[in-house]
């Protein structure tokens, strides 16, 4: 009887697709624009028509989030990625500057090899296809185990309606057998241009350390600011609705709420009126246990999570419709939960004397965690939100509008992604919401439009020169001047 070792099979599985889709890649890469187009457009609608099943496989068997949420995540990742580049040229010359004399030729990089959270599984899956391909790409997936099943039928449906506009087969691929030494493989193969990691901390450090260019992107902590002069009750209204999309899994989702003492009476009425629940010391302590790890990251069984089962695990007794518990807190760090990214209906709740102070409570918490990520203001002084947005160290600041489909570009202008550079300050290579443009080289090519000048700079090298009585003193004594240096 043959025994297979699942880390070999897994390894030369991936190398098999990264040769498939180089082959691949090398004949898509001299589409036209047009010819790109109608491949993205047909794997835009297959994955808009699967979105409600997929979603519900994603549920299933990850067990985070609702489902119902997961279907417009999948929406959002099929339609509204696709209805923003569908107009973007990435193929050819993309600028021309008649009057510089300088004009940019799109490039794509390759081959992208997609990590692939449990989080938001099938939505980024559709989003770094649509992206990828968009930009003249091939990609293999590396998924997460516990999101295997979802993740392989999302790649099975997106490469079959690309085929069938006339894409090459073997465009987009995934590991059926995921390991660690799969994805090690795949990030550090010579024919992978580029990682587009989304993920976890440990994994995003492990993309950016395997010498082979990467866009990962860092943990969120993004604290919700409430300015005197807010709209409260719609601004409590967008928090809850953010924080219990999906049960709080977007990483843009409001993590702590901080308010100023003029108005915490007013704020903290307003959040249990609309069905929040603030906890006790004791029951925050207790529930404090279960947030974290003992080696400080976020426990995995209360990520996704409804308010009832995170409850029901740590022992505690909740009114009836609570939407979000919230503990109240005044210190920050990293052994403090409650300061830390809750990728659940978990709120932390901070008080402070004024704005300025609010601003340096919220500048704690994301040098806490979460820096270069996302911050969340409610306001309506332009003055204060200015001087917000002069100070945090932050890739996006969104105001008046949920954090979590306000970081994503659903309900803000910014660019639809599922994948949220932090910047340099976040340990990310880019700040960007990552769209198809940052999957492409650019070549330039410049015309000469100057020629070399003296060091006077008045005249071209080896050009003629006119004498006149008027100007030979001048013409004699600048070349007595050059000859003595």
């Amino acid at each position: 009887m043959e025994i297979w070792d699942n880390d070999l099979r897994s390894i030369q599985e991936t190398r098999n697709l990264i040769d498939k889709a180089k082959e691949a890649q090398h004949i898509f890469s001299q589409f036209t624009q047009e010819q790109i187009d109608r491949v993205v457009l047909k794997m835009s609608e297959a994955a808009e028509q699967q979105a409600e099943r997929l979603a519900k496989m994603a549920y299933e068997e990850t067990g985070f989030g609702k489902w119902q949420d997961k279907v417009l995540k999948n929406h959002f990742a099929s339609s509204v990625v696709y209805d923003y580049i569908r107009e973007l040229k990435t193929v050819g010359i993309i600028q021309d500057d008649q009057i510089k004399k300088i004009y940019e030729v799109a490039v794509p990089v390759g081959i992208v090899a997609g990590l692939i959270p449990s989080t938001n599984p099938t939505s980024t899956t559709i989003y770094k296809s649509l992206i990828a391909l968009k930009s003249g790409n091939g990609i293999v997936f590396s998924p997460h185990p516990s999101a295997r099943n979802c993740i392989l039928e999302t790649v099975k449906i997106l490469s079959k309606a690309a085929v069938q506009a006339g894409a090459p087969d073997g465009l987009i691929g995934c590991i059926k057998t995921p390991t660690l030494q799969a994805t090690n493989e795949l990030m550090k193969h010579k024919d992978i241009a580029l990682i587009l990691a989304t993920g976890g901390e440990a994994m995003v450090k492990a993309a950016y350390s395997s010498g082979t260019p990467a866009i990962g992107v860092g943990p969120g902590n993004g604290p919700a600011f409430i300015e005197r002069s807010a709209n409260i009750p719609l601004a409590v209204k967008r928090i809850l609705d953010s924080k219990t999309f999906d049960n709080g899994v977007i990483c843009a989702s409001e993590q702590s709420i901080v308010v100023e003492k003029d108005i915490e009476a007013q704020v903290v009425a307003e959040l249990v009126d609309q069905g929040a629940y603030f906890l006790s010391k004791e029951e925050s302590d207790k529930l404090g246990k279960w947030l974290l790890r003992a080696n400080g990251t976020m426990n995995p069984q209360i990520v996704g999570k409804c308010v009832e089962e995170i409850a029901d695990l740590a022992e505690l007794k909740i009114p009836k419709g609570t939407k979000v518990l919230i503990s109240e807190q005044n210190s920050v760090s990293k052994t403090n939960p409650y300061s830390r990214e809750k990728l659940a209906p978990i709120l932390a709740f901070y008080c402070e004397d004024n704005w300025e102070k609010a601003c340096e409570r919220c500048m704690e918490l994301l040098y806490n965690e979460g820096k270069g990520h996302t911050l969340i203001m409610h306001s309506e002084n332009e003055e204060i939100i200015r001087e917000f947005a002069l100070k945090k160290p932050v890739s996006r600041m969104l105001v008046n509008t949920p954090g979590a489909l306000g970081g994503i570009g659903g309900t803000t202008n910014l660019v639809p992604a599922l994948t949220l550079g932090c910047g340099a300050v976040g340990g990310s290579s880019t700040s960007d919401n990552v769209g198809p443009l940052n999957l492409i080289n650019i070549r330039r090519v410049a015309y000469g439009v100057k020629e070399l000048y003296d060091l006077k700079g008045d005249r071209p090298i080896n050009s003629p020169v006119k004498i006149s009585e008027e100007n030979i003193e001048e013409i004699i004594k600048n070349l007595l001047e050059e000859i003595i240096r």
